[in-house]
């Protein structure tokens, strides 16, 4: 049974930053009792006038209900806020941001004292939570029970993605989603320096560079194949050896544009690794063995 089956369920809230103020609203606007705490009271201020209940301590927020909702700082947060708090009969949702080894050490931690746990990792800024077609969406991660009792609660502010009972999972899909962000965003970084000072509007440039990430992105597909076929070289286009014969050309365009190619040698520097173990058919797939491999120096 989900919580869909009665009225709307009543939820503490510990933490109103800006993303925690953006899941109140949502379940405020829902209709949800909400009881929320912050070490700051002021900022929970503003969510009392929107008809939250605002606790005096975490310990009395979460004794004011079942389900108990956790958006801090950081894991060392979540400790410290919820030691003095009886979590006992408790339903534990941490959307605190954090690592795979501590969603996993915090779900012990929590079943110690009695409670179920979900770890998550919200895929959205505050502006979109709330917001149907923003995309937004929560990975979670750990009690499959209590995620289905709760599922549509925890839709409410954004989508809501279940990974498996592994607590470290959310975690990991969380990292792994940014840290392939921050690589896209790398690559925008230097395309947007290299064109810095020429008679290339910004404004127009960039539609060009949309359309052509956007074109770009199934390879993560192919590249999903490729892993799970263990063949880095069927139907392979540009291969290897083309690609590294080809980086000569990036990093001389860059030198002529007076352009730091930091954000383009890492990269580059392990397609030419590969190449030189003998692997110039693949494709760039070949590359995950040597991330997985571990730091080398």
């Amino acid at each position: 049974m989900t919580d869909s089956a009665s009225s709307p369920t009543p939820l503490t809230l510990l933490g109103t930053g800006a993303m925690g103020t953006a899941l109140a609203r949502a379940w405020l606007a829902a209709g949800h009792p909400v009881t929320v705490w912050n070490r700051t009271p002021a900022r929970a201020e503003p969510l009392a006038a929107e008809g939250a209940a605002v606790a005096g301590s975490a310990a009395e927020a979460v004794a004011a209900g079942r389900l108990v909702i956790v958006c801090l700082l950081d894991d060392a947060s979540v400790g410290e806020v919820l030691s003095g708090a009886g979590l006992s009969g408790r339903d534990l949702v941490n959307l605190t941001t954090g690592t795979p080894g501590q969603g996993r050490a915090r779900a012990a931690w929590a079943t110690r004292r009695g409670a179920r746990f979900l770890d998550a990792g919200v895929m959205a800024v505050p502006p979109m939570v709330g917001d149907p077609a923003s995309g937004a969406y929560v990975l979670y991660s750990g009690s499959a029970e209590l995620f289905e009792e709760h599922r549509d609660t925890l839709t409410v502010p954004a989508g809501a993605r279940y990974v498996g009972t592994d607590p470290g999972l959310a975690a990991l899909h969380d990292v792994a989603l940014l840290s392939a962000m921050d690589g896209m965003f790398a690559g925008i970084t230097h395309a947007f320096a290299l064109i810095r000072g020429e008679d290339i509007a910004p404004r127009e440039f960039a539609p060009l560079l949309v359309s052509w990430l956007t074109a770009m992105a199934p390879a993560a597909l192919e590249t999903a194949g490729r892993l799970e076929v263990g063949d880095y070289t069927k139907d392979v286009v540009s291969n290897l050896a083309m690609q590294v014969a080809g980086n000569a050309t990036l990093l001389r365009t860059a030198e002529e544009q007076g352009v730091s190619t930091e954000l383009l040698t890492p990269f580059m520097n392990l397609m030419e690794r590969r190449l030189a173990a003998g692997h110039g058919d693949e494709d760039t797939t070949g590359l995950i063995e040597l991330l997985a491999a571990g730091h080398t120096g």
